[in-house]
């Protein structure tokens, strides 16, 4: 079986309260609503002949629609930890959301693993709602139907392998057709959980994020999260600052990206 090393690279933020985080009011009560800030990620997974990466991030225009703070943009930060974007052979895509699915056109030789699901879910009835719509840029999913014109998707329905040792599940609540990303590494598997829990906090009191298509799916999703990983110090959520404060640093000083197949500084609780 391979072992990968795995990445995350933080590449935009953004400052918000608790309450914009979490379903129900946060713990305590805070009157105040405690800052709460959301990190943007995408991930690296390599070992010495393959290189795969999850999500592709936003471009700066669709940061400043969002109204969010670019840290580095994601492709320039993927070149800077050596991967560059026209020699990468696969890219899974976990959902479709605007900043998890952009930046397509970067990546001219790869194959696109997506969830048949979640490919439905965005080109489908539920987008004629301004609720459920809200995180999709349309030219992103557009963009992703081209791609399936092209003969460059590779969709899956459930579970798929993309590569030994990498594989992805589908863990909907979020969106119709989220995917987190299983990944062997010398720590044992860790999982991308990507929107299935942005925080480990949706985890830990078991307060889902608001943006949700069905809350008693994404509360199943979590279970199989921790199925899958077997340890919770091996479920690493999409969107927690605390990320990068858990992990050892990646030794390149201009970026800002943690070794994920490494134990944690900081083990979660």
């Amino acid at each position: 079986m391979a072992v990968y090393e795995v990445l995350a690279l933080r590449y935009a933020t953004h400052a918000r309260p608790a309450s914009a985080n979490l379903l129900d009011p946060p713990e305590g009560g805070d009157p105040h609503d405690a800052p709460m800030p959301i990190d943007y990620f995408v991930w690296v997974i390599r070992d010495g002949t393959r290189t795969v990466v999850v999500d592709t991030g936003f471009d700066g225009p669709a940061c400043a629609a969002y109204g969010r703070t670019m840290v580095l943009h994601p492709l320039e930060g993927l070149r800077r930890l050596g991967v560059d974007p026209a020699e990468v052979r696969d890219v899974i895509v976990t959902h479709l959301h605007y900043d998890h699915a952009g930046n397509l056109s970067a990546f001219p030789n790869a194959t696109f693993h997506l969830q048949d699901s979640e490919m439905a879910y965005a080109t489908g009835r539920c987008m004629g709602h301004a609720r459920l719509r809200g995180a999709f840029a349309v030219e992103d999913v557009c963009a992703m139907v081209r791609k399936v014109y092209e003969g460059r998707v590779a969709f899956v329905d459930g579970d798929g392998e993309i590569a030994p040792g990498v594989t992805v599940h589908a863990v909907p609540g979020h969106t119709r057709g989220l995917q987190c990303v299983r990944v062997e590494t010398a720590r044992g598997p860790v999982v991308l959980a990507s929107d299935a829990a942005h925080f480990y906090a949706n985890l830990a009191q078991q307060n889902p994020f608001p943006i949700v298509v069905d809350i008693a799916a994404m509360i199943e999703s979590w279970r199989r999260l921790g199925r899958l990983a077997g340890d919770p110090d091996r479920i690493v959520p999409g969107h927690d600052p605390l990320v990068m404060a858990r992990y050892p640093r990646h030794p390149a000083a201009e970026v800002e990206a943690v070794l994920l197949h490494l134990p944690p500084l900081d083990p979660a609780t």
